[in-house]
């Protein structure tokens, strides 16, 4: 299904992790058309990812209403040919809680999955991806010099403009430090119009280059900049 007209709709890499479910919502507030993509490389967790993102975007479209929120596509871009033995596909000597950062990092990640989502867009002239890395992602291919680069080179090697947006990466990881109240962690009895309506009562995070002690009182969802 294309886009109506170029601006109207984004991909949405999703996960099924908390993150990625509020992003989706966030799109779906701001797009006439969000194209959630579940990229799967044979990690381990997979299938229950899976599982749970199915369920939760079948509710979450019916809640909608606006029938912004289209079909779930799955991609496949297995990665045991170059991983190996990595414990992400294997399930030993899976790092702990407490591990290091560069013990739980997955080799390329933002880096494979944006490169299917590119391919993705430019087939269906979707101008807009987008994900949800952190403040705290410390890894190389979760910067924003990476996304506006690569933004570039995919835009030059399709021939089909895109922008990468990652309206998350001033929020922290704790619903306290966001300051908002996400969807998924609402009880289900919650109706979606005063989920809204909490969210947006809600102040956002201050960017990264504030004092974390401050807040600003933008409203949700946060503002999409490439």
């Amino acid at each position: 299904m294309k886009a109506r007209r170029q601006g109207e709709a984004v991909c949405v890499l999703v996960s099924g992790g908390l993150d990625s479910a509020v992003l989706v919502h966030a799109m779906a507030q701001r797009f006439a058309l969000v194209f959630p993509l579940y990229v799967r490389a044979g990690l381990r967790w997979e299938p229950v990812e899976e599982y749970w993102l199915k369920r939760f975007l079948k509710a979450t479209a019916s809640r909608n209403g606006n029938g912004a929120i289209q079909p779930l596509t799955v991609a496949r871009l297995p990665v045991a040919d170059v991983y190996g033995r990595h414990w992400s596909l294997t399930g030993r000597g899976v790092p702990g809680a407490g591990s290091a950062d560069r013990a739980v990092y997955l080799p390329g990640r933002n880096l494979l999955l944006l490169s299917k989502a590119a391919v993705f867009c430019a087939l269906r002239d979707v101008p807009a991806v987008a994900l949800g890395p952190l403040k705290g992602n410390p890894f190389p291919d979760a910067t924003a010099d990476f996304f506006r680069g690569f933004a570039r080179l995919a835009s030059r090697a399709l021939e089909s403009p895109l922008r990468v947006l990652t309206p998350f990466a001033h929020l922290s990881k704790t619903l306290k430090e966001k300051g908002v109240t996400p969807l998924a962690a609402m009880p289900t009895t919650t109706s979606p119009a005063r989920a809204r309506r909490r969210i947006s009562r809600a102040p956002c995070a201050a960017s990264s280059s504030a004092p974390s002690a401050e807040r600003n009182t933008a409203r949700w969802p946060p503002a999409i900049t490439a």
